[in-house]
């Protein structure tokens, strides 16, 4: 059977093939059936949602769904990502739902589970629930069916609880926050006008048809230009659902998510409080990202691709640090998932801390020239098994040192290796990846 949850829940083209409202039922159903914390009670289940148009027509496929199986739907509308995680451990509830394509355009949306306590689920549970989805249940009748109910202070609840987690106010920062016309239009700004800073919003007007449209951490160029014209200190851009953040520095240029987890090592590491002396991240992250943590004492353990790995990871060995480049930071202490507004509000923080400018405090890691190229292969196992590709691999990482490195990463849903350079120069990456790919599409 083909998996259906990636690395971030079901994502499509809503009402499309796959990620239809009948979908949307039955996958809905299913999670009622398997996430149930005891199996004699009534499951209560949280809902949230981003703006998206699409989002109205799935929120009521999930609530019949949710409802169809016995459970009871909490519905807390336009929230964040993180903000509805929260809300499953703070309501009690057996499980979440949320309703949301991130990053994504317009047109797609998807479903994303969290688990009781508000931790993603893991493959076996989001393997148990594809199991059930054509499973013959007995459908409840009568008092059995499931209720309804709307909760209209999830954000206040979420702010409060982000507020905090602050040690001291900020003080004297002014920021630029893009919200992506996404899930953060609101409680972003109020969170962090709340936390002490002074707020400049953008692209928090949602329409439901706007949504990631040339804004938000895709789309930097707006920001950057905004943070020039305010005299801002930096700018925070988040993703439609705001789990995860990039920023910006005084000066417009990009800080990314491996310089942002940086910042935040070395600041729990100077506290006292980075658990382990480590960082954990996944193999995408830079080089120079390693190189920096190495030179501050800070050890990293590295993960394959996807947040749900990241937070396996920390998990599992007690850290309380982690995240990926693209800017899904996750401080386990404080939340159990990705938290984009969590994220800059810590980043504000310790700028406000140390009263050094956000280009200071990134600068510890200034990252490599970095190339992708997709290769079509006929079979990605083969590339894996292949003798040729190893020695092409070990022969550029013998030729790099400590001054790149290499990852060949098969896709998950196509016959694609990516082969990823980094290098001191553009060039060096650009001939090493090419010398590459050439090796990988030879495999028969």
């Amino acid at each position: 059977m083909r998996r259906l949850f990636g690395t971030d829940g079901v994502r499509g083209l809503a009402n499309g093939e796959l990620l239809t409202p009948e979908f949307a039922v039955a996958v809905c159903a299913a999670a009622a059936r398997t996430l149930a914390r005891t199996p004699d009670s009534r499951p209560v289940a949280v809902v949230g949602r981003d703006p998206r148009a699409s989002g109205e027509m799935l929120e009521a496929a999930v609530v019949a769904g949710l409802t169809s199986a016995g459970a009871d739907a909490i519905r807390v509308g336009v929230l964040p990502t993180p903000a509805v995680a929260y809300l499953v451990g703070e309501l009690d509830a057996d499980f979440g739902v949320m309703i949301s394509a991130s990053h994504n355009p317009m047109p797609d949306n998807g479903i994303k589970l969290f688990a009781a306590g508000g931790h993603k689920l893991p493959d076996e549970r989001e393997i148990e629930i594809e199991r059930r989805l054509d499973d013959p249940a007995r459908r409840p009748t009568g008092r059995e069916i499931g209720r309804v109910r709307d909760s209209t202070d999830g954000a206040r609840r979420y702010v409060e609880h982000l507020l905090a987690s602050l040690p001291e106010p900020l003080s004297g920062v002014r920021v630029v926050v893009d919200c992506a016309h996404g899930a953060a239009s609101t409680v972003a700004p109020e969170a962090y006008r709340r936390a002490g800073a002074e707020v400049v919003a953008i692209a928090a007007e949602p329409d439901g048809l706007n949504i990631n449209d040339g804004v938000g951490s895709t789309h930097l160029a707006g920001l950057q230009r905004a943070v020039r014209e305010h005299g801002a200190d930096l700018g925070i851009a988040h993703d439609g659902d705001a789990d995860r953040c990039l920023a910006v520095d005084a000066a417009g240029d990009v800080v990314d998510g491996d310089q942002i987890m940086a910042v935040l090592a070395v600041g729990l590491h100077t506290d006292g409080l980075l658990a382990h002396d480590t960082l954990v991240t996944t193999v995408m992250s830079n080089l120079a990202l390693h190189l920096a943590m190495r030179d501050a004492g800070i050890a990293v353990d590295t993960t394959k691709v996807g947040d749900r790995y990241v937070l396996e990871r920390l998990r599992e060995g007690g850290f309380s640090l982690g995240g990926e480049q693209s800017g899904h930071v996750v401080l386990p202490g404080r939340a159990t998932t990705g938290d984009g507004l969590l994220t800059a509000l810590s980043l504000m923080s310790r700028m406000s801390r140390t009263g050094s400018s956000l280009a200071e405090l990134a600068g510890i890691v200034v990252p490599l020239p970095q190339v992708l190229q997709n290769v079509s292969v006929p079979d990605k196992a083969a590339v894996a098994q292949s003798g040729a590709v190893a020695e092409a691999v070990a022969m550029a990482e013998a030729e790099l040192g400590e001054t790149g490195c290499v990852l060949l990463r098969p896709s998950a849903t196509e016959e694609l290796v990516r082969v990823i350079v980094e290098a001191p120069t553009p060039e060096d990456a650009e001939s090493t990846a090419s010398r590459l790919a050439e090796v990988v599409a030879a495999v028969r």
